[in-house]
Formats: structure tokens, sequence, C-alpha cells
């Protein structure tokens, strides 16, 4: 059998054995972002307690307030599959838990790209007062979605000739 023919059929293994590989890839996918999203979101919590928050605009607490609300979205989002797989263990139902877990690590990644660029417009706005952090921080975003989005979409796309895609 040749490397395409293989890829074709993909993987010799039951329903319930691609359901734990699975399960097993996105906890390991979901601890490196929970990871960044907890020491973001916990930097935030502190940050009211300077003596800094007392001087920010209104516009520069409305934008704290918002990135700290997008934080917590984004914890909950990614600590989600740990909830769902407790709730749902033993009960056979793994493939939709890692489907449902799937949708909400993915939702996670969205809540911590606005966490993040908020935080980073906070804190250029507050540390450089230009006309060009929007600017700046567009473009951050702009990296971001290529990274964590573009790139996999592409190699999707292109290593399975839009299959997948057209699937779905």
């Amino acid at each position: 059998m040749d490397q395409s023919e293989d890829r074709r059929r993909g993987r010799n293994e039951t329903q319930d054995e691609r359901a734990d590989r699975m399960w097993t890839e996105l906890i390991q996918e979901v601890r490196v972002a929970q990871m960044g999203v907890q020491i973001l979101f916990g930097f935030l919590l502190t940050v009211v307690f300077t003596p800094t928050y007392a001087k920010l605009s209104d516009t520069d607490e409305t934008i704290y307030i918002v990135t700290v609300v997008l934080g917590a979205c984004a914890t909950g989002a990614l600590i989600g599959p740990v909830s769902l797989h407790r709730l749902v263990s033993g009960r056979r139902i793994k493939a939709q838990a890692v489907r449902w877990a799937s949708r909400l690590t993915l939702l996670g990644l969205l809540l911590l790209l606005a966490t993040t660029s908020c935080s980073l417009l906070l804190i250029l706005r507050v540390a450089t007062h230009d006309d060009f952090v929007p600017y700046l921080v567009a473009g951050v975003v702009a990296w971001y979605l290529l990274c964590w989005f573009g790139l996999p979409m592409w190699a999707r796309y292109r290593h399975t000739g839009g299959q997948e895609f057209s699937s779905r």
C-alpha cells in the first residue's frame, strides 16, 4: 500500500479508539492554551490594585473591564473540556464529547485572541499615547490570525485536497 492510499484510508482504528486518541490530543492542546490564558488572566486581575489604575482614562478603564471579562470567558471555555470530560465520563459518548470539547477549545482560542488583543491595546495606549497603537495592534491580530488559523487551514486544505471542507 502506498502512502497516498494509506492517507485516504486513514488509521485502522475503531470509532472508540479514534475518540480516545482525539481526546488525548485535544487535552494536550488545551494544556498549552490554558497556561497562556491563566497567566494573562492572573496578570489582568492584579492591574486594578495598582496605583496606575486610578489614573486610567474612562476609555482605558472600559478597555480594561472588557479585557478582564474576555479573559474570564476564555478561561472558562478552555477549562470547559475538563469539566465536560468529568461529567460525561463513562457514559459512552466520548465521540460527542470530543466534538463539544473541540468546539469549546476553538471558542477559547478566539476569546484568548480577543483578550490578548485588548491587553496589548490597553498596554500600548498607556505606555505610548500614540495614534499608531491601533495599527500596531491590528498587525499583531493579523499575525495571530495567520499563525493560529490561516496556516493550519491552508495546510488542512492543501494536504487533504479540499475533501474535508466539502464533506462537512
